[in-house]
């Protein structure tokens, strides 16, 4: 993975990509709320957000209660969640400098899905925030496991912290095939639907959760991006132009870890999207973090939001996992980046 800052980032360029993605995040969003596996025409979806309706006159209409009801708050989730895995998708690439590396990779994934898994069998769907609160303590859980076992003399080693992170995925996932293997049928589904990633289990209250951790997170990683450009080019670069090397490593990877945890702990996981989008915008655009971030963050919600647009209607009214439809989009593309690297 070759890091050359070879496009120069002004504030001009950078307004003029950002609007561009944006727009494009606002399209990819318009016809996900237009579309989906209801007999309601587009059309009708469309007059619904202009009609004066009120009382029991909106409620009873179908397309105003599938539009402001499911759809809306559906694609809202699957941009934040997008946006949030693809911005820790940047972050664990440009420290660890390790092309594999995706939000995943220090065992956030395994210890959600464990504490989750541990949730559902012991029935704490009916309770506020039961589940979630769950899969959110795993997650860091595992996250602290890693950082314990890698953090050596107050530092931090990127082949130990990937090593670390694969050991505590493998515990994990036993943890997770020993509560599959003691729970029922129906047990069983739920346990696997939420695994492979579901957007469709979010509240209001969730939603708004999971948008303020990743506005305050997106804020402090985008203050290091400066930082974050001299880190991926050397440590002993970065250390002699003036930045402090390890804490700002252990800010950004706990930044990340707790971005991904709040995100994996209401959907479930959904791979890829941190992984791939990352490496398609720095394709793209360069790797000027002040670039690649906002960047990352606007496309990756795009595509988790036409990800699940295409879950929802790919099998209607069966719904896809979300996970299933990303991991088809992005395991070809992955294939064709290593075939080109090695080309």
């Amino acid at each position: 993975m070759e890091y050359t800052l070879h496009k120069i980032v002004t504030p001009a360029r950078l307004i003029r990509v950002t609007l561009l993605f944006f727009l494009a995040f606002i399209f990819v969003a318009f016809v996900a709320i237009l579309v989906g596996p209801s007999e309601i025409a587009p059309l009708e979806i469309l007059r619904s957000i202009f009609r004066d309706r009120q009382g029991t006159e909106a409620a009873a209409d179908p397309g105003r209660t599938i539009l402001f009801s499911i759809r809306i708050p559906r694609v809202l989730f699957a941009g934040i969640v997008g946006a949030a895995l693809s911005t820790a998708g940047v972050v664990y690439q440009a420290l660890l400098r390790n092309p594999l590396a995706d939000p995943y990779i220090l065992g956030v994934s395994g210890g959600a899905s464990a504490g989750a898994v541990a949730g559902i069998l012991l029935g704490t769907a009916t309770v506020p925030f039961g589940t979630p609160l769950l899969a959110f303590a795993g997650a860091l859980a595992a996250t602290f496991l890693v950082f314990g076992t890698a953090r050596k003399n107050a530092s931090l080693s990127s082949n130990t912290l990937i090593l670390a992170g694969v050991i505590v995925n493998a515990f994990t996932t036993a943890l997770v095939f020993f509560f599959l293997s003691i729970s029922t049928s129906s047990e069983v589904h739920n346990v696997v639907f939420w695994i492979m990633g579901d957007l469709g289990i979010a509240s209001g209250k969730d939603i708004g959760l999971v948008a303020l951790v990743l506005l305050a997170t997106f804020i402090l990683i985008y203050a290091y991006g400066r930082s974050l450009n001299l880190l991926v080019v050397g440590e002993e670069t970065a250390s002699r132009l003036g930045v402090s090397v390890e804490s700002t490593k252990k800010i950004l990877l706990a930044a990340a870890s707790i971005l991904t945890a709040a995100a994996v702990s209401l959907c479930g996981t959904i791979g890829f999207v941190g992984l791939i989008i990352p490496h398609m915008m720095r394709m793209a655009l360069g790797t000027d973090h002040r670039l690649l971030l906002p960047a990352s963050f606007l496309f990756g919600g795009a595509f988790l939001i036409a990800a699940d647009t295409l879950s929802r209607i790919l099998l209607a009214p069966t719904e896809v996992p979300v996970g299933v439809v990303t991991a088809f989009c992005g395991a070809p593309f992955f294939i064709y980046l290593l075939r080109k690297r090695s080309a």
